[in-house]
This record gives structure tokens, C-alpha cells and sequence, in this order.
């Protein structure tokens, strides 16, 4: 299948734009359909290196092989999680979640780039944490470079994209159904000379990992950075200044002989915690040996003070202090509830502060780290409220609360399975919740799981009828499992709860559609715009239902409506045409097809249908050369030469017609019809042939007589 914006694959996923394409595939962005909200994804368009039945035949084994792998991999919070994955025609698809962020090869690329040693650091130690999760899962990436790296837009944490189905499905060449060999893939610069021969080894991605550090410190692209003539070392040393542990163990991760790298990531990463480590012992060691010696000092001088003022208070001392501790937990208190005061306030900044002065005084208060988490969701900065909630939980692992403001930022961050995770933790603790138990079912149904999510929206429901969502979430999930009149019901309690659910309206208007049920589909469609006017889909849709219904009059106005709310819809424009030629309104059917051509110029049905009212307007000219347009999209298709035949006719252009009709017969050769109409042709043809030359003799013109 040719993929391009506009085209919808599998009926499911409606392809938006190309993201890239290589020699592998190519890649889109697109909508998911199927799920509320029509969330976007990764699209993966793979293509075999052949056609031949044991080349198919080993990309489809090996595509089922990594797409498991792909699914494992994705349950790390820094690897795109697989969505889909399926065959169709041939061609292979992969579905993944979309990352939203910038590349690393977008920081790297900044003039005057160069980062510090503790950055290099810093950065290089969270790229091989991902790498040894695939390592352990016994994957080699073989492509780690910066353009694979995405930075993401909501924590700003690094993302690995890119792995190894696309490679291994379209690498190995087979024959006789046996792999023979294996094409070096990856990123000039970023791939060793054992990965160049086709014999990746896991330290391979090591080396990847490493030239990324070179990069980073120097701001030199791996083709500039100098090579040692003999041994084929990489030369950075002059390049950056960096300590000489640093230096080592970045030594040891490029060295050209894989013999000599680090075996693994898990090891290189070792290395890198315990230079990581050394740093941070070395500054606590200068900060802790200043912070001695201005204490000596001042003790010196209080240290006879506070002898005698043991010596005159005694046994009271322990009653001060206990009172200084209480006073302290006390104003810690204060602070917390004044927190929750400005959080229903919705004062966030000002809760915020007040929940970090809390904390400052009683770090060990669970309630207040949870506040905290709060009020960072409210404010969208959904990593550091996972931070608080995952203090609140160390300190209260039973904190049904903190479990449940986790799982909802990281809803928000797209860790959805996690977030399931510290849903069913809510139920453990508090298996009442009906919020825990209605958000576990959303997300089961964002990940199409509508059986199951059923069961949990059930005992949702149980608990709180009154919540209409987990009503709407189970009814598209019977809708999904194409279980209509049950899906109606649920539907139907959505809008007893919230009779101005508008997206309940509209569901329950497509169901009736596909029952064919075409004036009760209406009927919901019009209550889904009566509470929201904006809802383009629902208008759009109602149009089509009154055209089945043959009210056209009313069509039209809706699909008027569609028009106002999205001027650009090629759908809406072009269903507006349709009802105003069906009307006879010719003139301004041809205005609203020339809109919607505007819109998608290589629609052939639009320009055909545009001939069509030109031609029934009588502007034979305007219709021909529209059909010639039909024909220049679509050679072989018969409507338009027949209707080009038809406009030729009309124009008295006898041999033209006679030509089109030909074409159209070619196409089918036994229509009546249009066998019909080109004898006729011939006739008129035959007959001006008669009269020329006497009209030629009287006024040297060729008639045109009109037959018609």
C-alpha cells in the first residue's frame, strides 16, 4: 500500500505526515481512530528485500520475533512502548507511541556546543541505563546516535528510538530459506569496525554511546574527530579538558579492538557511577572539612557557656528541648494545613510554598509530600509530582492517596502501564475506590483492552452509578466489540447522569448509523450539537443521514454548519456539493467542488462530480475539460470518457466524441448504451461530412449545425 497523508491504514490509523524514510521504510505520524481523542502515533511501514516465497517467509518470522521484542522493550519508561504491529500486502507495519520532544542532534548541533565534564557525564549515564535494560533483555541496538535520541517535551528525559525489527527484518538476506549474511547497519561515526563487517557485539553500543560523549565535550561530528595513522584510535585528548579518570574510562569505551572496551553497558556504567560517586565523596570531603573548621572555631567559644548552662539548668534542659521540638512540629503542621487551604484556593504557587516550608521543618510527613504532589499536577509539572508522591509512598507505602496522584501523572507522562500498576496498588489498599477502579479501566481501554476494561468500569460503577464517564468508556468499548444495543444502554446512563454529554449523543448517533437506523442516528446527532456547537463530526455526520433519508433541504443546512465549524474539510465541502447537485442547484454545486478541489486537487470523484453539475448547468466546455482532468488522475476510469463523450457530443466536436467513446468501450466493451451514442456520433459526423463542400464553396466555413 502506497502510504500518504490523507490515507487511512488497516481502517484504523489516518496517516498525518512523513517523518522519514530510509532504506528500511519509511515512517508517519499518524492518528489512532479506534481510540478516544484520536491519540497520534509512530506509524512503521517496513518493506521486505524481496518478493520471493522464502525471503516472505523468514521477514514474517523475524518481524513476529522483534515485534515481541519491541513489546518488551517498551515497558521501559525511556522506549516507546508498541502499540501494533501487523502484516498487510506484504509490507510489514509497526505501531508505536508517539515521543513529542527535540533530538539530541538538535542540542549537539548549537553553535559553540560543548559540554562539561560533570554534563558529559551526566548525559552519557542515561543513555547506558537504557542500554543495559536492552542488554538484558539480549538486544543489540545498533544504531545509538543523536538523531535516535529524543529529548521529551514533558520531563526532559532522553527517549531511544529506532530498534531492531526495522534492522533485523530487512538486513538478513536469505536464501534457500537460510540466512547467508547480514548488512552492516547504522550511523557513519557512531558504529565500530566489528558492526562494519555485519558482527555487531553488545559492546558495539557501548562505542555508539561513547563517540555521543566525544561529541558532547568536544562539539566535533565523528568524521572530524582525528584517528592515530597507526593504531586507529580515536585522538580527543587535546580536544577537551577532562579529568584523567573521565578520559580512561571514555578511552576504554571507543577503543577500535571490541577486546579492549568495556563488555557490557552494565559495565561501563559501573565505571561511570563510581567516577560519579568519587565526585560527589570529594565535594561532601572540602564542604564537610570548611564546615569543621568554622565550627571549631565558633565552639571554642561556646563550649564553657553551654556547660554552665547545663550546670544551672540540670534536668530541665530535656523539657526545653522537648518543647523546641514540639513547637517546630506544630508551626510544621500549620504550614501543611495552610497548604491545603490555598490548594482549594487554588492558589498553587503560594500552596506550594507553604507545602516545602512544611517539609523543610518535618520532612518525614507523608500528607505533605502527597500535598505537594497535588499541587505539582495542578501546576503540569507532572515529574517532580511524581518525585513528591514517590517520597510520600516511601515514608506510607499504604498511602492509597500518593498511589493514586502517581498513577495519574503518569497517565499524563504516557507510562500507562505503570500507571495501571499504581492503580491496582490503590485497590490493594482501598478496594472501594471507584475512581481507581474507573481510571484502570480508561486506561484499558486506551490500550483496547475493552473486555477487560468492561469488568473494571463494572465495579466502578458498582461503587458511584453516577459517574459518567466510566459509563461513556463502557459503552465504547461494547461499541468496539461491536456489541451495539448494549453499548446504546451504557450510552443512555451516560446522558441520565449528564444529559449535555455531548460525545455520548454522538456515539450513540454512529451506532445507529451502522444499524442503518438512519432517523434515530439523526436525532443523536442533533442533541450532540445542541450541547456542543463546535462538534463538527456530529454535523458532518447528521448530513449524511439525512441524505439517506432523502431530506436533502435539510442536509444541506448541516453540512453548511460542518463547513463554519472547519472550514477546511475537503469531507464536508464535497458532501455539500453532492446534496446541492442532487438538488439541481447546479451553479453552486460546482462552487462548493471547486472549494473542496481547492482542498484535495487530486480527488478524481471531486472534479468527476464537479463535470457532472457543469454538465447539467450546460457549460459543455467547463465539464469537458474537467473530465479530461478525471482521466489525467485515472486513465482507465470508464464514467469519465463516457461522460467526455457525452460533453464532446454536445459541443458538435463529432470525432472527439467518437474517440471518447472508443476509450469508454475499451474499458467495457458491452454498454448499449454507449454503443448508442457513438453510432450517433458517427451519423453527425458522416452527415457534416456530406455538406461541406457546398457550405466550403458559399462562405469557405465549415457549419456547425446544431442537431440537437
Amino acid at each position: 500500500m502506497q502510504l500518504a497523508p490523507g490515507r487511512t491504514l488497516s481502517q484504523r490509523y489516518y496517516i498525518i505526515r512523513q517523518l522519514g524514510q530510509g532504506g528500511f521504510g519509511k515512517t508517519f505520524l499518524a492518528e489512532d481512530r479506534h481510540v478516544p481523542d484520536h491519540p497520534q502515533c509512530v506509524v512503521k511501514q517496513l518493506t521486505p528485500p524481496g518478493s520471493e516465497p522464502a525471503i516472505l517467509l523468514a521477514a514474517r518470522r523475524l518481524f513476529a520475533t522483534e515485534a515481541k521484542t519491541l513489546y518488551q522493550l517498551g515497558h521501559h519508561s525511556q522506549i516507546p512502548s508498541l502499540l501494533a504491529y501487523f502484516e498487510e500486502n506484504q509490507e510489514f507495519y509497526l505501531v508505536q507511541e508517539y515521543i513529542e520532544g527535540q533530538i539530541l542532534a538538535e542540542e549537539l548541533r548549537a553553535p559553540n556546543y560543548q559540554r562539561t565534564e560533570e554534563e558529559a557525564i551526566k548525559l552519557i549515564q542515561e543513555i547506558l541505563e537504557i542500554v543495559v535494560f536492552i542488554q538484558q533483555k539480549n538486544v543489540i541496538h545498533r544504531d545509538i546516535n543523536p538523531s535516535n535520541l529524543i529529548r521529551r517535551q514533558i520531563d526532559g528525559k532522553l527517549v531511544l528510538i529506532d530498534f531492531g525489527a526495522v534492522k533485523q527484518l530487512t538486513t538478513q538476506l536469505v536464501r534457500d530459506g537460510k540466512t547467508v549474511a547480514t548488512i552492516a547497519v547504522g550511523t557513519p561515526g557512531y558504529f565500530p569496525s566489528e558492526q562494519a563487517h555485519g558482527h555487531p557485539k553488545f559492546n558495539s553500543d557501548v562505542y555508539a554511546v561513547g563517540i555521543i560523549a566525544l561529541q558532547a565535550l568536544t562539539g566535533y561530528n565523528p568524521g572530524k574527530l582525528p584517528t592515530h595513522s597507526e593504531t586507529g584510535e580515536i585522538s580527543w585528548h587535546h580536544l577537551a579538558n577532562v579529568s584523567p579518570e573521565f578520559r580512561d574510562i571514555l578511552d576504554k569505551m571507543i577503543r577500535y579492538d571490541y577486546r579492549e572496551r568495556y563488555s557490557s553497558a552494565k559495565e561501563a556504567l559501573q565505571a561511570i557511577k563510581t567516577l560519579r560517586h568519587s565526585y560527589v565523596k570529594e565535594q561532601k570531603t572540602t564542604a564537610t572539612q570548611a564546615a569543621i573548621l568554622h565550627q571549631s572555631r565558633q565552639a571554642q567559644s561556646r563550649i564553657i557557656k553551654v556547660l554552665m548552662a547545663l550546670a544551672i539548668i540540670g534536668l530541665a534542659a530535656g523539657g526545653v528541648v522537648s518543647i523546641d521540638y514540639w513547637l517546630s512540629l506544630n508551626n510544621a503542621t500549620k504550614m501543611y494545613n495552610k497548604g491545603n487551604t490555598l490548594y482549594q484556593l487554588q492558589r498553587y504557587e503560594d500552596a506550594l510554598q507553604a507545602y516545602d516550608t512544611s517539609l523543610n521543618i518535618n520532612p518525614n510527613n507523608a500528607n505533605a509530600w502527597q500535598g505537594k504532589g497535588d499541587t505539582l499536577q495542578a501546576l503540569k509539572r507532572y515529574q517532580q509530582a511524581l518525585d513528591s508522591y514517590d517520597e510520600a509512598i516511601q515514608i506510607q507505602p499504604d498511602s492509597w492517596q500518593a498511589w493514586m496522584g502517581r498513577g495519574k501523572v503518569l497517565e499524563k507522562l504516557g507510562r500507562n502501564l505503570e500507571a495501571i500498576n499504581s492503580y491496582e496498588k490503590v485497590i490493594i489498599f482501598k478496594d472501594n475506590s471507584w475512581e481507581a477502579w474507573s481510571n484502570l479501566g480508561e486506561l484499558k481501554v486506551k490500550l483496547a483492552q475493552y473486555s477487560e476494561a468492561i469488568k473494571d468500569l463494572e465495579k466502578s460503577l458498582k461503587l458511584n452509578p453516577d459517574n459518567e464517564e466510566a459509563w461513556y468508556q463502557k459503552g465504547w468499548s461494547l461499541q468496539n466489540l461491536k456489541k451495539y444495543e448494549d453499548a446504546i444502554k451504557s450510552y443512555d446512563e451516560t446522558v441520565k447522569v449528564n444529559s449535555s454529554f455531548s460525545q455520548a449523543w454522538y456515539q450513540k448517533g454512529n451506532i445507529y448509523m451502522n444499524l442503518e437506523k438512519y432517523n434515530e442516528a439523526s436525532e443523536n446527532y442533533a442533541k450532540a450539537v445542541q450541547f456542543q456547537p463546535d462538534l463538527y463530526q456530529a454535523w458532518y455526520s447528521q448530513g449524511i443521514a439525512l441524505n439517506r433519508l432523502n431530506r436533502y433541504e435539510e442536509a444541506l443546512k448541516t453540512f453548511e454548519k460542518a463547513t463554519q465549524v472547519q472550514s477546511l474539510s475537503f469531507e464536508a465541502w464535497y458532501q455539500k456539493a453532492w446534496t446541492l447537485h442532487i438538488l439541481k442547484r447546479y451553479a453552486e454545486a460546482v462552487s462548493a467542488y471547486t472549494t473542496a478541489i481547492r482542498l484535495r486537487p487530486r480527488d478524481q470523484q471531486a472534479w468527476y462530480n464537479k463535470a457532472n453539475s457543469l454538465y447539467n448547468f450546460g457549460e459543455y466546455e467547463e465539464a469537458t475539460a474537467a473530465y479530461k482532468q478525471v482521466i489525467a488522475l485515472q486513465k482507465d476510469y470508464y464514467p469519465a470518457w463516457k461522460s467526455l463523450g457525452n460533453s464532446l457530443l454536445k459541443l458538435e466536436r463529432y470525432q472527439e466524441a467518437i474517440n471518447a467513446y472508443n476509450q469508454a468501450l475499451r474499458y467495457k466493451p458491452d454498454q448499449p448504451e454507449v454503443q448508442a451514442s457513438k453510432k450517433q456520433a458517427e451519423q453527425l459526423l458522416e452527415s457534416t461530412l456530406k455538406i461541406q463542400p457546398e457550405d466550403t464553396q458559399q462562405n469557405g466555413e465549415t457549419p456547425q449545425p446544431n442537431t440537437f
